[in-house]
């Protein structure tokens, strides 16, 4: 019988012949060649064989593992029904978009990230680039199938793709993919006549086919959600499952996303009293909203708030924190032709190859109409305590299986970077009223998505009544709010990861401080729950009520 350990490498090969484009941006295999295969019978293949390596892990007794292997094996089978789940939402046939979980953007997004640092990282990312316009044909013919089976996209989320793509193709000169260095001038010609003889006709040609052939099948703006496709209700119900680990329904998340948005009043009220000398919460967001002097002047001033934010964070971390991640971080303004329909900011991390360090991505797009205010809780939600240390100290676990160090369970990752904002206020790191209001800020927008995501997808809200959902229960800026709620229609599930995961932290945590009292170790709670690598919350739930009978 196959061990654990053997089982999650096994899991996490099937994972990079399906998505070889993980392990090198990854820095494991820079020289794993191709960017997977996303026909349905691919797909298919995939699945069965996930469906068997489920199948032998569920074999495995836990009464006869050690703790970690059951921890693993706990992993393994999360992952691989999760990744069955997403299959069976067949969610590449109607997902098109500017944003990176879209096919076309996702690869001008991922690509320029791998390091190539050698004539054999050149040889694979020459193959990687080579293969572009066999993938997106792959991709226009789900599309297609998609159309025939009325999984059809969202209308005014393939017109925003369509700009990205004319944006990518009108300006070469400023191609992404032309952003790694080359390691020598064989490499670099050969790229340059790659790109225009080969990756920009096939962008050309899947811009093509989407104004062509998909556009007229998107679904409008007043039917945006999952909820409208076939079998949509089950659909969303397996990506919330999915993207929380729980077995929340959608409409228990709506209800505890307006009770927390009811409840975040009082601290409006008492921080906005001494900021803006009112405690009502509308008279606070229009504040926030309009007030000139929380806008940028350019983006240097951003960029360089955020850096100084960390570096505080990151001195006062060993006094949280008993290990410390050694990679590196930088800040980085998001792409020019990404940033009119990125998100506000977002993180890669670290290869494990040490040649990339922690990038933490500000968008500058109209960076005069964003608001000051929030850049010190998002730097501190995505690099220090937050996404930076937590994928860093997963790496650094030499002595798991590779599957529990690069894992991805949304509602862990987004619910730490969530909980690392309100850390950070514990942490004592925020500069003043001002960024804590930050602070709340994103507590609202994040008690806000599981009301949009769960309205649009589940509910049968319009794109519009969601903006406007926003813009009365939260002080996020315009700018923002119609980007955010089409992120949450081409993503479905993936908005409810954030607040569902903070909540089980802070639920896990105060449970452990019960039973500990004064024995509670916040230092040793912290090294707990990142020194197991991403675990579902019923997982980390499990472990960390252990350790605290244990001591």
């Amino acid at each position: 019988m196959t061990d654990v350990p053997t089982l999650a490498d096994e899991l996490v090969e099937l994972q990079f012949d399906a998505e070889p484009l993980h392990a090198a941006v990854l820095g494991i295999d820079s020289t794993r060649t191709g960017l997977g295969d996303v026909s349905e019978a691919a797909e298919q293949e995939h699945r069965a064989r996930l469906a068997e390596l489920a199948g032998r892990a569920r074999e495995l007794d836990p009464a006869d593992l050690g703790e970690q292997d059951r921890i693993t094996r706990d992993v393994i089978l999360s992952r691989a029904e999760s990744e069955i789940a997403h299959l069976d939402t067949r969610a590449v046939e109607f997902t098109v978009s500017d944003f990176f979980v879209a096919p076309a953007a996702g690869l001008l997004t991922i690509l320029p990230m791998i390091a190539v640092r050698d004539a054999a990282d050149g040889r694979a990312h020459l193959d990687r680039l080579a293969a572009i316009p066999a993938f997106l044909d792959r991709v226009a013919e789900r599309h297609r199938a998609g159309v025939a089976a009325g999984r059809t996209p969202v209308g005014h989320l393939v017109r925003a793709a369509i700009g990205h793509l004319d944006r990518y193709l009108a300006d070469p000169a400023a191609d992404p993919l032309l952003r790694q260095p080359a390691p020598d001038d064989d490499f670099a010609e050969r790229r340059e006549r790659l790109l225009a003889d080969v990756v920009r006709p096939g962008f050309a040609a899947y811009r093509d086919t989407l104004a062509d052939e998909i556009l007229r099948h998107g679904r409008s703006e007043d039917r945006p959600g999952v909820c409208h496709l076939p079998d949509g209700e089950a659909t969303y119900a397996a990506l919330a499952r999915l993207h929380t680990t729980t077995e929340r329904d959608p409409d228990e998340l709506h209800r505890t996303g307006l009770d927390l948005i009811e409840r975040l009043a009082d601290e409006y009220a008492e921080i906005g009293g001494r900021v803006f000398g009112t405690t009502d919460p509308r008279e606070i967001f229009t504040r926030l909203r309009t007030d000139p002097g929380l806008r940028w002047r350019d983006a240097d001033e951003l960029l360089d708030t955020a850096r100084a934010a960390i570096t505080r964070a990151e001195e006062a971390a060993p006094r949280w924190f008993g290990r410390i991640p050694p990679q590196p971080w930088v800040v980085e303004p998001v792409p020019a032709a990404e940033a009119p329909g990125a998100a506000a900011a977002y993180y890669l991390l670290p290869s494990a190859d040490g040649s990339r360090p922690g990038t933490y991505f500000a968008n500058t797009h109209q960076v005069t109409e964003r608001f000051r205010h929030t850049a010190e809780v998002t730097a501190f939600h995505e690099v220090i305590p937050g996404h930076h240390f937590q994928q860093s100290t997963a790496l650094g676990l030499t002595d798991l299986p590779l599957l529990r160090r690069i894992g991805g369970f949304n509602a862990y990752s987004e619910g730490w970077g969530l909980y690392s904002e309100r850390l950070a206020h514990e942490m004592g790191l925020y500069s003043g009223d001002v960024a804590l209001l930050g602070m709340l800020s994103m507590d609202s927008m994040r008690a806000g998505r599981l009301v949009v995501d769960t309205g649009l997808h589940a509910k049968g809200w319009s794109r519009q009544r969601a903006v406007d959902f926003l813009r009365e229960h939260t002080p996020m800026p315009l700018v923002e709010i119609s980007s955010e709620v089409d992120r949450y229609i081409g993503y479905p599930g993936q908005a409810l990861s954030y607040m569902v995961g903070r909540l089980e932290i802070n639920r896990i945590r105060r449970a452990a401080e019960r039973a500990l009292g004064k024995r509670f170790d916040i230092r040793a709670f912290h090294d707990l729950v990142l020194g197991g690598g991403a675990l579902p919350l019923t997982v980390l739930d499990r472990v960390v009520t252990a350790w605290a009978e244990s001591r």
